[in-house]
Order: structure tokens, then C-alpha cells, then sequence
């Protein structure tokens, strides 16, 4: 398939064409009129009529955007045939003028026959099926002309066509090689000598302008390496490299008939399949194609001794011959992909509707909550936590959202989003100081809880401002007394930070913080580690405690967790406390301090006051 760059090239060069059409036939016209010449004078007139329609024609009926293959094909050899004419319309002007010799007009012909041939080499230099047969139709009368003055001069000046041609064809050769090699440049990528993403919407743009003329089905795979960031930043990108050639090797052997391969850039890459009569067919065919290159890319691959294992990820997309733009499709097997991601990777996500109305949604939650704080619609709730004497030990902050547009959004839904975008670091700060004064505002109002538990995010947390940002709350909130009652809430994930977390949670418990572990047992659990972080409590999974007396070895894990916390002399919170078995249960096993639903569910700050009260 030609590059865009090649027909567009050509369309740009149709107006040039007219005005040499029209310019130099207005001349043609006059001196053949002035000459007596008059079949020069209605040649030209007739060709610049038919070459300036023509062209004009063809000049509007180019949309690449919406023109398939074959229409661009058909468009192509019209207008080459156009290019033709417009040559040849200049040869016969030379067959005209040529005999003229007693009027001079033959020195016309022969600059005539010298421009169109510069004129050829310079603006059809990036086809070689135009400019090679019109140099050779235009320069062979001219040195047959000079050599049929048979004198010393005319051979002089034949010598000169033939050279002037041959430069004239090296010139355009030599154009040609580096347009091509541009070209190309663009369209292809350098490591893997795959097509460009550039290329593959071009193409893409045009399947499915061919899709909609055939009322056909194809699909797009848009394929990312799981883990390749891991062989790059263990291996280097040499291996890394190797890696990503190998893998295009192994898809290649692969590829259905027709179907054409590209990289979109790093680690990703995107097929278009073979075309389908009906939908059905056309999704079988895709996820048995995309079975296969799962299997085919988990194979072990050796490079330099080194054996690698990898897998992937695929989104695929359906292209009808309703579909708006080639982007737009990228776009969907790309948020396919991302499904894949989220599920565990290693596997084959089709993108529809559901997903569709997801992710518009999840957009408008991110750009909403952009505004969340600066409109005054993020607030707090507080969960109370209880004794085993039912009395108000402390409380739980939580982040809550009631957005003017879409009213409560569930924590789960915006904290992740906020957790992906980045807006947890802001929201984050905002709550915190939100609990502050709260728990400042309750101390002067007398309700003297022993703890305020505040969650903390991953991401939050590893803010290279976390220190400094407590500290200075710490400073403007609180007496050294009140900041013991703070425990800052983090998960077992958190773990897998490194090694600076220790150093950070050391730091903030210089200002008498304390730390709790939430949701125990659902991630890094190991002895080592809560040996290792700095935390003084430890909170039960309300996943735990909800399969109390369904499973037996739920009763065990809880007892086991409780041990453990009593080994390393741990504060043991158990949370999602719903029913009084629950609640008998943890008490025989020592448990202390227990929130959930038995209780009370989370409360404003009004009804939080009220309710300590009544159970202080």
C-alpha cells in the first residue's frame, strides 16, 4: 500500500500543473495566433480547457480520510493519466513549432521541450512510473530533432539532449531514493523494521473506509508486553532490544493472511486482522488469534545465555463499517488492554459497551474530582470504635464525596481513581488537616477519645513532602499531648516500598504518631515484616471476621492473627464487627477495640459528638 505522503504529494502538485497549464497556453495560444499557427492556437486552447477541468475535478475529489484503497487507487491512475496528458499536450506543441523555422517558433518548441522536461524531473521526481517514461517521450524528439539537422552542430547538440536528459533522470533518481528513504523513515520503526504508528492509522483510516464500502468486520489486537520494563531495568536495553525483536519475529511467523503488523512504541504493538462477513465470526476469529499469540509469546526465549519468560496483554477492538476514526478504535483496544492489566494480566479483554460507559464515567469522576476540593464536596465520617464494654475508645476518619453533579460517589470509586491520577497526594493533605482540626475542636469541646485513626495512601505516603507536611500540621494544630491520640493507617502493600519506609514511619513517630497496619492478612502478611515496620497496632480484615462461624478455619486464622499481634505486644482492632457472635468470639480471643456495623455505622461529626456521649 502507498504512504499518504505519496498521493498527497501528487494532490499538491495538480495546482501547479494548472497554472503552467494556464500560464504557458495562454502563450501558445497567442504566438500560434499571431503566427498564423492556428492548430497550435485551438490545441492549446482545448487542452488548457480540458487540463484545468480535469485537474480541478480531481483536486477537490481527494479526502484521504474517507477514501478507501481502491478509490485512492482509482484516483492515483486518473490523475497519473492527467500528469500524461499535460506532458504530451507539450510534445505536440514542440511537433507543432518545430518546422517553423522561418518564423522562429521552432526555438519556442525547443525551450518548450527543455522546460517540460525540467518541469517533469522537478515535481514528479517521488513516482517513477510518471517521471521515467515522460522524460524518455520528451527528451528522445528533442536529440532526434538536433540530430536531423545533420550538421556539426546539431550532433554537438544532441549529445547535449541525451546529457541533459540523463542528468535530468539521475537528478530525479537521486530525489527519489531520498524521498522514498524519508518516507519510509516515517512510516517504519527503526529497531524492528515494523510499520509506525503513524503509518498504522493511515492504514488503519483506510480498512475502514474499505470495511464501509463491503459492510464487512474486521478487529485490531493491540498487544503490550507484561513485566518488560523488569528485563530492561535488570538486563538493559541491549537485551531488552534482542527481547522486543524476538517477539516480533515470533508474531510475524504468526500473522493471519492480510493482516498487517505495527508498533505503536516501547513494549506495544498492533495487528489488524483478516476482514469477516459477519460480526460472529469475526470476535471467534480474533480471540482464537489472540489465544494462540498468548501461548506462542510465553515460550522461553535465550538471549545471551539469558532465558526469559514474559507474557502479555491483548485488547481487542471490532471494526464495523459504522466506526468514526482509526484513533478512536486504537483507542478502545487500548482501555481493552488496560481490562487485562487490572484482572491479573496474561490475558484477552474485547472492548464493548459496559466497558465503554465505565470508562466515560471514571473520566468524569477524574474531572470532577478535580474540583471536589476547591467546590467543598469532599467531607468526613466518622466510624466509632468500641471496648469490649461498649464504650467510645476512638474513632476511624473516613473520605467522603458528594459531588453536585452525580451526588454520593462510593470512597471506592473516586479513592482509586485519586490513587491513579495522582489527586490522593492533594486529597490526601486535605482530609488530613480536615481530622486535625476536628480532633482539635473535640479536645476543646471535652470529648477526650483515646485515638483517631486517619488512612494514609501508598502513594500519599511515599510524597517526598510527607514529613514535612505532618510536621507543620503537628505545629498548628495540637499540643505534644494530642499527638499521641493520632494513628496513621497503612496498608500491607506498603511494603513492597523498600526499605525507606521504615526511615519515614520513624520519623513521623518523633512527633508521638503512632501506626496501625490495615486490612492484616490480605497482603505481604509475614512474620519478618511486621518485625521489621515500626507499627503499634494491627487491624483484622473485615474479610476475616465476616467468615467467622461460616468456616472453621476463619475462627483459626483470627486467632492466629490475635497471637501473632500479642507476641510483638500489638493493639489488635478488629473492623466489620456486624453480629454479636462476631463480637463473643473476639472478645474470648482478647481482642480489645472493635468497630463495624453492630455499632454504628459512620457518622457525621454532629451525630459522632452525639453518639460518644451517649456511650463515653
Amino acid at each position: 500500500m502507498r504512504a499518504n505522503e505519496d498521493y498527497s504529494y501528487l494532490h499538491k502538485q495538480i495546482p501547479v500543473m494548472m497554472v503552467l497549464s494556464l500560464f504557458s497556453g495562454l502563450a501558445y495560444i497567442a504566438l500560434g495566433w499571431i503566427n498564423d499557427i492556428y492548430i497550435a492556437a485551438l490545441f492549446w486552447y482545448f487542452a488548457v480547457v480540458l487540463i484545468s477541468t480535469r485537474g480541478y475535478l480531481l483536486y477537490k475529489s481527494f479526502d484521504i480520510k474517507n477514501m478507501s484503497e481502491a478509490s485512492l487507487k482509482g484516483w492515483y491512475d486518473k490523475t497519473r493519466i492527467l500528469f500524461y496528458f499535460f506532458f504530451l499536450a507539450w510534445l505536440v506543441i514542440f511537433l507543432i513549432y518545430a518546422p517553423e523555422s522561418d518564423s522562429g517558433m521552432h526555438y519556442i518548441a525547443i525551450f518548450t521541450e527543455i522546460g517540460a522536461s525540467t518541469v517533469a524531473s522537478a515535481l514528479l521526481f517521488p513516482d517513477k512510473k510518471l517521471y521515467k517514461p515522460i522524460l524518455l517521450f520528451l527528451i528522445t524528439p528533442l536529440a532526434i530533432y538536433f540530430f536531423m539537422v545533420g550538421t556539426w552542430y546539431g550532433y554537438v547538440l544532441t549529445f547535449f539532449a541525451v546529457t541533459f536528459g540523463w542528468v535530468l533522470l539521475y537528478a530525479a533518481n537521486g530525489s527519489n531514493a531520498l524521498f522514498s528513504k524519508t518516507i519510509f523513515q516515517a512510516t517504519h520503526d527503526f529497531l524492528t523494521g515494523l510499520y509506525s504508528r503513524q503509518y498504522f492509522v493511515e492504514y488503519l483510516q483506510k480498512k475502514m473506509n474499505n470495511l464501509k464500502q463491503s459492510g464487512e468486520f474486521s478487529y485490531i489486537l493491540l498487544i503490550d508486553l507484561d513485566y518488560f520494563k523488569t528485563v530492561n531495568d535488570s538486563l538493559g536495553h541491549d537485551i531488552g532490544d534482542r527481547l522486543l525483536q524476538e517477539v516480533v519475529k515470533r508474531i510475524q511467523n504468526n500473522l493471519p493472511e492480510n493482516a498487517m503488523l505495527a508498533r505503536l512504541g516501547g513494549d506495544e504493538f498492533i495487528i489488524t486482522g483478516s476482514d469477516f462477513n459477519n460480526k460472529k465470526e469475526c470476535k471467534k476469529n480474533a480471540l482464537q488469534f489472540s489465544e494462540e499469540l498468548l501461548g506462542i509469546l510465553k515460550a522461553t526465549y535465550t538471549i545471551n545465555q539469558h532465558h526469559l519468560y514474559i507474557s502479555a496483554s491483548i485488547g481487542v477492538s471490532l471494526i464495523s463499517s459504522n466506526g468514526t476514526s482509526a484513533v478512536d478504535f486504537i483507542k478502545e483496544a487500548d482501555i481493552a488492554m488496560y481490562e487485562v492489566k487490572d484482572k491479573g494480566r496474561d490475558g484477552v479483554f474485547f472492548y464493548d459497551k459496559e466497558i465503554s460507559a465505565r470508562v466515560e464515567y471514571n473520566l468524569r469522576l477524574e474531572q470532577l474530582l478535580h474540583l471536589a476540593i476547591e467546590k467543598n464536596e469532599l467531607y468526613l465520617a466518622y466510624q466509632p470504635q468500641l471496648n469490649e464494654k461498649q464504650k467510645v475508645m476512638g474513632v476511624e476518619v473516613l473520605a467522603r464525596w458528594k459531588s453536585k453533579e452525580l451526588g454520593e460517589v462510593s470512597p471506592v470509586e473516586f479513592i482509586s481513581i485519586a490513587e491513579k491520577t495522582g489527586l490522593i497526594v492533594e486529597i490526601g493533605q486535605h482530609i488530613l488537616e480536615s481530622a486535625f482540626i476536628t480532633l482539635k475542636e473535640w479536645g476543646e469541646k471535652g470529648i477526650d477519645i483515646k485515638h483517631m485513626s486517619i488512612n494514609i495512601s501508598v502513594r500519599q505516603f511515599m510524597h517526598h513532602n510527607i514529613i514535612k507536611d505532618v510536621t507543620a500540621l503537628c505545629n498548628k494544630y495540637y499540643a505534644a499531648g494530642m499527638k499521641s491520640k493520632l494513628i496513621f493507617e497503612i496498608t500491607e502493600s506498603i511494603v513492597a516500598e523498600g526499605d525507606n519506609i521504615v526511615e519515614t514511619i520513624n520519623e513521623i513517630k518523633k512527633l508521638g504518631i503512632r501506626f496501625s497496619i490495615d486490612d492484616f492478612g490480605t497482603g505481604y502478611s509475614s512474620l519478618s515484616y511486621i518485625r521489621k515496620l515500626p507499627v503499634d497496632e494491627i487491624k483484622i480484615d473485615r474479610h476475616f471476621i465476616n467468615e467467622l462461624s461460616k468456616y472453621s478455619n476463619a475462627e483459626e486464622m483470627v486467632d492466629i492473627i490475635i497471637h501473632i499481634a500479642n507476641i510483638f505486644n500489638l493493639v489488635v482492632v478488629a473492623e466489620g464487627v456486624e453480629t454479636r457472635a462476631q463480637q463473643d468470639f473476639l472478645i474470648e480471643h482478647d481482642c480489645k477495640v472493635f468497630q463495624g456495623g453492630l455499632y454504628s455505622q459512620p457518622l457525621s461529626k454532629d451525630e459522632f459528638e452525639k453518639f460518644y456521649l451517649e456511650n463515653k
